[in-house]
């Protein structure tokens, strides 16, 4: 691809004669760059421009336009939740057969236990819908929707410890450095509104079990793609996006002078250094001051109705809570926000399920059920992709003590459940099968590389054709081992 050769080209160029002389650009630079996150070694084309993506248009007909991808961070329990083994209760306490397990890797939170205790879910399941999909009795929301949810029980992936396996799902790699989705798709496709950015990111509040697992900003980075992709991290408190407000004396007019000042400067010192991260710095130094009136008004909820606010629930009225940032991505969907990630942490239930897995459920369940009708109700469902799910799941036997009210449940990256809705998935179905015992997949496997190339193709991209030469290699979301598309839910 022509624009990948310039891309690198513009690299090796900038490594050889910018490296010095754009480190000593100072901090007046680098404080302005904060407000969107920018890093010292971005890297862009000189001829970018907003709202040009590299691939000029989509490789073939899209289903959808935009992706909510909302994360739950932690690991799921797939057992307590949607995959229902109503064998495993006459199997209470017995040991996991060995030929189950069969060898397979554990993480040092159980692999020195003694035995392996089989823990059936303490929690109701019922069938719903035309589809019949089982849903646990905490997910009471959820259940109302399955007939529009595309259920996939056979998901897996090799990472077992969180922090490689969010990597893995998020960026198509266990290794740091590598773009995430939305960064991605903000580098093929463009953006489709020029006063707000293409990729955001909304951290949610969360209920169940407090010590979670940190989330590091390079999950939503941009990895060797240009800077200017990496997603924009939204603040619960005070101005959503740092240094929105300008500062006391300073006004609007001053503001502009400061920028139109900035902006000579740069464009004299690209002139002499040919580095095109500067175009990068000058376009989000014009979009930053966008946003200044852009985002007020995308935060202010007054014009929503009382009926739209009470379908996503009391939380709504939270700024930072599951529910508010669901309203919220409904909002950018409708702006044109190309990729809104939203985390919801705390579901590493090694202990307590009893306690921590229904406030975790009950922060989530009203806010999807809301997202997905409120999209629906205003046509935004059909080209726009929605994805719940965590890093990997959990086991079927019990971490710590067990007891027929209260167990816990260790990482299981064998075999777990996800669910994704619009864009042209087919609703109402359930795809891929575990055993009986939730343990290992018996149909259709679905790995998450397959997964990331199945939501690209709803977007009009070929996986493959989605790509950037780093390191000696042709890199894309899917890594450069084999991936498949999932004909089977898909129209």
């Amino acid at each position: 691809m022509n624009n990948d050769a310039d891309f690198a080209k513009n690299f090796n160029t900038l490594s050889r004669r910018g490296f010095l002389k754009s480190a000593a650009l100072g901090a007046g630079t680098t404080a302005l760059g904060a407000l969107l996150g920018q890093n010292a070694h971005a890297l862009e084309k000189a001829k970018y421009q907003l709202g040009q993506g590299s691939l000029g248009s989509p490789h073939f007909k899209p289903k959808a336009k935009r992706v909510i991808n909302l994360f739950m961070a932690g690991g799921p329990s797939q057992h307590d939740m949607f995959d229902y083994k109503p064998k495993m209760k006459d199997m209470f306490g017995k040991d996991l057969p060995e030929e189950i397990r069969n060898g397979q890797r554990l993480t040092g939170m159980t692999s020195g236990q003694d035995s392996f205790p089989i823990a059936p879910t303490k929690y109701d399941f019922k069938q719903y819908g035309e589809s019949g999909s089982w849903v646990s009795e905490l997910l009471p929301y959820t259940s109302k929707m399955v007939d529009d949810l595309t259920f996939i029980k056979s998901m897996h992936t090799e990472a077992i410890n969180h922090d490689p396996a969010i990597t893995y799902i998020q960026t198509g790699s266990q290794q740091p450095g590598h773009p995430s989705m939305g960064a991605w798709l903000s580098y093929g496709l463009g953006s489709e509104n020029a006063n707000l950015p293409n990729f955001v990111v909304l951290h949610s509040s969360w209920t169940g079990r407090k010590s979670a697992q940190a989330l590091y900003n390079r999950l939503w980075g941009s990895g060797f793609l240009p800077a200017s992709h990496q997603g924009v991290s939204f603040q619960s408190n005070g101005d959503p996006i740092l240094y929105l407000t300008n500062a006391k004396g300073v006004n609007a007019d001053v503001r502009r002078t400061m920028l139109d000042g900035l902006r000579n400067l740069n464009e004299q010192h690209f002139e002499k250094m040919a580095d095109p991260s500067i175009q990068s710095r000058i376009a989000q130094y014009e979009l930053a001051n966008r946003m200044q009136s852009s985002v007020p008004e995308l935060t202010d909820l007054k014009k929503e109705s009382k009926a739209t606010l009470d379908l996503y629930g009391p939380d709504v009225h939270k700024p930072g809570t599951f529910a508010y940032n669901c309203l919220m991505a409904r909002r950018l969907a409708e702006r044109g926000v190309r990729f809104t990630q939203i985390f919801h942490r705390g579901w590493d239930q090694h202990q307590d399920i009893a306690k921590d897995l229904p406030n975790q459920c009950r922060d989530v369940d009203q806010a999807c059920y809301a997202l997905v009708t409120d999209l629906k109700a205003r046509g935004l469902l059909e080209d726009t992709v929605v994805t719940w799910g965590g890093e990997f799941g959990r086991t079927i036997y019990c971490q710590g003590k067990l007891t027929k009210e209260n167990y816990g449940r260790d990482h299981h990256p064998r075999s777990f459940t996800t669910w994704v809705t619009g864009g042209g998935f087919k609703p109402g179905i359930t795809y891929g099968e575990s055993d009986e015992f939730g343990y290992n997949i018996v149909k259709d496997p679905v790995h998450i590389r397959d997964l990331n190339r199945t939501v690209l193709h709803q977007l009009g991209i070929d996986h493959k054709r989605l790509s950037v030469k780093h390191q000696g290699l042709d890199q894309t979301l899917t890594g450069v081992e084999e991936s498949h598309l999932i004909k089977g839910i898909i129209s």
